[in-house]
């Protein structure tokens, strides 16, 4: 499914979702980056098939993923995977998708059977590739041909109401910009907005956007608060981290910044390009020994934002490098590239050193209409596009022309045993009585904390972390049900997709709040709190004063360092927890 911004693709998809929970069936959303698998309540591909942040898989790898047990739970019952703004996925990432659904699925068809539905607008811009030139997009590989994908291209525009921007937006994507266009894009130089919209700036170069939010930074007077990243790791590994992410090795921060989130926490209420500003800073818990940030995100809600981990992992999923760092970085300005997906009410745009075709497009297709529209300036290279995406686009519309025209042609009857033999085979139910029981369910908001009774009593059988959030526990009862389980916190972290350090945080609130909960089997091994008691007693009895909380707990730092930084802090929030409970 293709057409231009704006005409209703992820809607599409959404309704789609609909369709089949109502019929019973699941289906698994993704998305190449954090901010796009947000629009659709997904998750990011990485995530998903469990790869990190490796774009190429190889058999080896797939074989150690095959000893992944949250992995085969996952795919056992996948039956649809909606693909979101795949224009943005690589070709290896691509195959690499396919791969490891043949071997999870044990079928030779492509993507192992599953039903794929590719959704995005290849005149976004391109994805990164290690291929090269000649194969930059899905579409080039010999899987994409093999997949035999129908094709559906939306044409009519909801973003844009303003039709000489959607004139200039077609005559981009056509390949010939005319006079008129031109001139109204003249018409927005430097024009001055008014006073409602809330404009972001946006950019071709990482130096623009830092230089211009380190001068914004200045202008502001307070004291500044510096987190510098913690590492683990050999410095190869580390640095990939950095080149391969958002992530700085130092953030910082004032009251009153603008900042964006660099990460998804769901949990958290932010995700990879949520923006906000820095309105306070806080002490944190008993473990964090450095004021937090908290962010006012410009829909209301106010975050305390802490440390979220990067890793990079083996081929068998052990760490090897990691990154701990404030999820945030400075956003009075925006790359254009970061800014793909957003719908804008006012920008001011400099498109004048654009060095990618598409990055014009992206841009100006970000805005509702010029009235929002500041432009900076533009050189020729903003006005263009692809000249291959131009062929397939072409080559898109008449296919789907041709599918519009074979369903057309079908009976009212034939269309409707169709879709319902389509339902049956993927394990759906076409009872109109179980669906419409399905869309009480799917339109009702259930209680707060409303738990079954059998549910309360407990069962013997082992609850995924996606049955327990469609049974609507809270965050914290969702780990709790999990540690029930007996399952270790990395694997709670693994199964949950979130930091281990945010399970050790619910870990502290379940013995407060639950305390019959039998956490025993995660006692770190005596020696390990023997080491960690002494380690505390001898900074008691030193009595620096910068080594105590204000509530007089030891900070974490200085029991890493006096044990010689040989137990992680990982162990010692452990110790610390079960010495308490002695």
């Amino acid at each position: 499914m293709t057409g231009s911004a704006g005409t209703g693709k992820t809607f599409l998809i959404n309704k789609y979702i609909t369709y089949l929970r109502e019929r019973g069936i699941r289906p698994a959303i993704v998305a190449p980056t954090g901010i796009a698998a947000s629009h659709i309540g997904g998750t990011t591909i990485h995530s998903f098939f469990g790869v990190g942040i490796r774009e190429k898989v190889s058999g080896d790898y797939i074989g150690d993923l095959l000893y992944r047990k949250y992995l085969h739970k996952r795919f056992k019952n996948l039956r649809v995977l909606i693909v979101d703004e795949i224009s943005m996925v690589s070709p290896d990432l691509f195959n690499s998708m396919d791969k490891i659904l043949r071997a999870f699925k044990y079928s030779d068809q492509p993507f192992g059977g599953v039903q794929v539905i590719l959704s995005g607008d290849f005149f976004q811009l391109p994805p990164v590739s290690t291929g090269g030139k000649e194969l930059r997009f899905v579409w080039q590989t010999e899987l994409w041909q093999e997949s035999d994908l129908k094709v559906c291209y939306l044409e009519e525009k909801f973003r844009q109401d303003d039709l000489s921007l959607i004139n200039v937006l077609d005559e981009i994507r056509s390949g010939v910009v005319g006079e008129e266009s031109r001139e109204i894009l003249r018409n927005c130089y430097r024009q001055k907005l008014k006073n409602n919209f809330q404009v972001t700036k946006l950019y071709t170069h990482n130096i623009d956007v830092d230089k211009i939010n380190r001068r914004e930074l200045g202008k502001i007077k307070s004291e500044p608060e510096i987190f510098i990243a913690q590492t683990k790791g050999p410095k190869k590994q580390l640095e990939k981290i950095f080149n391969t992410s958002l992530v700085s090795g130092e953030v910082v921060l004032k009251k009153g910044a603008t900042v964006i989130f660099i990460k998804n926490n769901f949990e958290q209420g932010y995700i990879n390009g949520t923006l906000g500003k820095v309105v306070d800073f806080v002490r944190g818990d008993y473990d964090i020994d450095e004021k937090l940030p908290i962010v006012k995100t410009f829909s209301g809600e106010e975050i305390v934002v802490r440390r979220e981990e990067w890793r990079v992992e083996n081929e068998k999923g052990e760490v090897k490098a990691m990154v701990r760092q404030i999820p945030l970085r400075l956003a009075w300005a925006l790359t254009v590239h970061k800014s793909q997906g957003m719908t804008l009410d006012g920008a001011e745009i400099d498109l004048s050193r654009t060095f990618e075709v598409g990055q014009g497009y992206v841009a100006l297709s970000r805005v509702k209409s010029v009235d929002g529209l500041r432009l900076m300036g533009a050189n020729e290279i903003a006005l263009q596009v692809d000249s291959a995406v131009l062929k397939i686009d072409r080559r898109m519309k008449e296919l789907s022309d041709l599918n519009i025209r074979k369903w057309e042609s079908f009976e009212r009857e034939e269309k409707k045993e169709m879709k319902e033999k389509f339902i049956v085979k993927i394990g759906g139910t076409i009872d109109e009585e179980e669906i419409e029981k399905n869309k009480k369910k799917i339109s009702v908001k259930p209680k707060e904390g409303g738990l079954a009774k059998n549910e309360e009593r407990g069962k013997s059988r082992r609850f995924s972390k996606n049955e327990l959030q469609q049974k609507k526990y809270s965050t914290i009862e969702i780990t709790k049900k999990l540690l029930e389980q007996k399952m270790k916190l990395e694997e709670v972290a693994q199964e949950r997709e979130l930091t281990l350090s945010t399970i050790q945080e619910h870990l502290i609130k379940i013995v407060k709040k639950y305390p019959e909960v039998q956490i025993d089997y995660l006692k770190p091994k005596e020696r390990i709190i023997e080491k960690v008691k002494w380690a505390k007693e001898q900074i008691v009895n030193q009595n620096n004063k910068e080594d105590f909380l204000p509530n007089g707990d030891v900070k974490l730092k200085p029991i890493f360092i006096k044990l010689k930084k040989e137990i992680s802090y990982e162990d010692i929030k452990l110790a610390l927890l079960f010495m308490r409970e002695e």
